[in-house]
């Protein structure tokens, strides 16, 4: 057997002929340049506005950089490994009209670019890019049917109890006004709050009364602290994110009661510092000098190193009066029961809120964020072995704790922005039916497909659903067949919402199922429901027939593809903090899922095109 020719001289990175002999027609790169690069190159427009005319340097192309930023979602690479795959990966540089050997960028400026979309509000320029190249290519239809769900996205920052959230703004701020604050401008109080809280830690082997303590401490420290910063003379200071955070948190933790009276002279003298006792450092003395003066070291415990507030003899509930105030202050935490739910869980990341999904052995907890996902419901029975039809229509990102019920609303103002319209079918869970909405969408002439809630539970007794309601007529109807007796009309004045009373009076005297009906001490049975309670009993009965069933039968691919999109595409987790670029996040990963369900489309097709030429050319010739 001969051995062919032999040359040490031949080219290392020669492209002669690669498209012909790496891409076939099904290559998934070759079909990227085919069906996506095309309508990246027309987005350049929407780019353009990123950039200045005539200034800088000469920018890098944006297609290039919206396509590569694209094949990362779909390869799933950091900023750094794209880099190394446009110098090296054949696929990634026919995919994106390159040579292998041209120039290429330093990683960072992926980060630029994509900074560049999130200043801009171009966030969702390439999931509108692909998607109306689907709309183009015939895929998807502006008036299409619709499932829509939410899953949770964690946020890059894990959930503080209260007084670490606390101490940690408080570390920020501070270290935040060092940088604004020169040395002469910086109160007498300074060096103290800098021990405790940028070069201390708590000790969390203490007891709950001492950590309860220590949070009440914060918080008059924080007082302290915003009554100095709202001083005219610190009106630059006081503008900085990290002290607008720590207001928000102050406010979100703590209340305080301001007192009417000022402190004598007697209880100036009498002003000790509430944890003078877990200091080892010697205190200094304050007295009444004025900020910024140097500070003397002290002769005695008592006086607190942090002057310009003084705190008062009060045990545990950070009362202090403030100087030049003429008034006292007592600052306390707040109850549990009194604290928001959209409160920050962690100053590094405000936007990330703490959210519970499901009960029981079921239920999840995460401090993050909600994505809303909208996908294309096609009826069409698909033949073995054939890809999805669906795409996605939109990808909208909430904060943890928000309702699905208001990720639906800005799902539809998003499409809307898209181009798209409000489906006529859209299929849904329990948590996006309520009686308003159902109405609302009869009005409009469309469906929503979902389960409503049933209604409450009590102690096994008959429950509104039990009842015949017809709230235009007034008129209720109880399982032993009797009518109510009365009915009212409540209107609550802080909102406008509209309610119905029944009540049954009377007739509940000798009814034969008093006992199912009524509770203890309970003389007659009384049903509360709102305006559209029709239209919510309508949906429970329909609910639970075969027809309906059937028609819920479509939601259920959703579940797999919020499986697809965390698995394959990382949307489980943040890759940044904040919502603006989470947003960024999702529409890439969005974008992604869709490219490749094209490709996957168009691939099937070609298939099924060589294999229908292969059989005709198989047939025996008719004569």
């Amino acid at each position: 057997m001969s051995l062919p020719t032999f040359s040490t001289q031949a080219e290392l990175f020669s492209t002669a002929g690669l498209s012909a002999r790496l891409f076939d027609q099904t290559d998934r790169y070759r079909l990227f340049a085919k069906l996506v690069y095309p309508h990246l190159a027309a987005a350049r427009g929407g780019l353009e506005s990123c950039y200045c005319a005539d200034n800088g340097r000469p920018a890098i192309e944006p297609v290039l950089m919206l396509g590569v930023s694209l094949l990362q979602y779909l390869d799933a690479v950091p900023d750094r490994q794209a880099v190394d795959l446009l110098r090296y990966h054949a696929g990634w540089n026919f995919a994106l009209n390159r040579q292998l050997g041209d120039p290429l960028f330093h990683p960072s400026s992926l980060v630029n670019f994509r900074h560049r979309l999130q200043e801009h509000e171009e966030s969702g320029l390439a999931f509108k890019t692909i998607l109306e190249g689907l709309v183009e290519a015939g895929l998807v239809s502006r008036h299409s049917r619709q499932r829509l769900d939410s899953t949770q996205m964690m946020g890059r920052v894990a959930r503080m109890n209260r007084l670490d959230c606390v101490r940690e703004a408080m570390r920020l701020a501070l270290q935040e006004l060092e940088e604004l604050t020169a040395q002469a401008q910086r109160p007498s109080f300074w060096v103290g709050l800098w021990e405790q809280y940028v070069e201390s830690q708590v000790d969390y082997r203490a007891s709950t009364e001492v950590l309860s303590n220590k949070l009440t401490q914060a918080g008059a420290d924080v007082w302290q602290r915003l009554q100095w910063l709202g001083q005219p003379a610190q009106s630059k200071q006081s503008a900085g994110a990290k002290v607008q955070g720590l207001k928000r948190i102050f406010s979100e933790q703590f209340d305080v009661i301001m007192g009417q009276t000022t402190a004598t002279a007697e209880e100036k003298e009498s002003l000790v510092v509430a944890e003078a006792g877990d200091r080892s450092e010697p205190q200094e003395a304050v007295g009444d000098r004025p900020m910024g003066q140097p500070v003397e070291p002290a002769t005695e415990a008592g006086n607190d190193p942090r002057a310009g507030v003084r705190q008062v003899p009060c045990g545990e509930q950070g009362e202090f009066a403030a100087e030049g105030m003429g008034s006292r202050a007592t600052v306390q935490p707040k109850g549990k029961g009194q604290l928001v739910s959209d409160r920050v869980q962690n100053p590094h990341d405000p936007e990330a809120t703490y959210a519970i999904k499901g009960r029981g052995d079921q239920k999840k907890e995460h401090v993050g964020y909600k994505i809303q996902v909208a996908e294309t419901v096609n009826e069409v029975v698909l033949a073995p072995g054939e890809p999805t039809r669906n795409f996605l229509t939109g990808i909208v990102r909430q904060q943890g704790h928000q309702s699905d019920e208001a990720g639906e609303i800005k799902m539809d103002e998003e499409q809307a922005a898209m181009g798209m319209e409000k489906p006529p079918v859209r299929y849904v869970d329990g948590a996006y039916v309520s009686a308003q909405k159902l109405v609302q969408a009869q009005a409009e002439g469309r469906q929503i497909i979902g389960p409503a809630q049933p209604a409450p539970q009590k102690d096994g007794r008959f429950t509104v659903d039990d009842f015949q309601i017809n709230v235009e007529e007034r008129k209720a109807t109880c399982p032993a067949g009797r009518t109510n007796t009365q009915c009212s009309r409540l209107v609550e004045e802080a909102t406008g919402k509209i309610d119905y009373r029944f009540e049954f009076s009377t007739q509940c005297h000798d009814c034969h199922l008093r006992a199912k009906s009524l509770g203890k001490d309970q003389r007659h049975r009384t049903l509360l429901v709102g305006e559209y309670h029709s239209a919510l009993q309508a949906r429970r009965q329909e609910q639970r027939t075969d027809a309906f069933k059937q028609q819920m039968k479509h939601r259920n691919a959703i579940e797999g593809t919020q499986s697809e999109l965390v698995r394959a595409h990382g949307l489980r987790r943040a890759r940044y903090r904040g919502l603006a670029k989470v947003r960024l996040q999702s529409y890439f990963i969005g974008a992604a899922c869709n490219v490749k369900r094209w490709i996957r489309r168009e691939v099937w097709k070609l298939q099924q095109a060589a294999r229908t030429v292969v059989a005709e050319a198989a047939m025996p010739p008719v004569n």
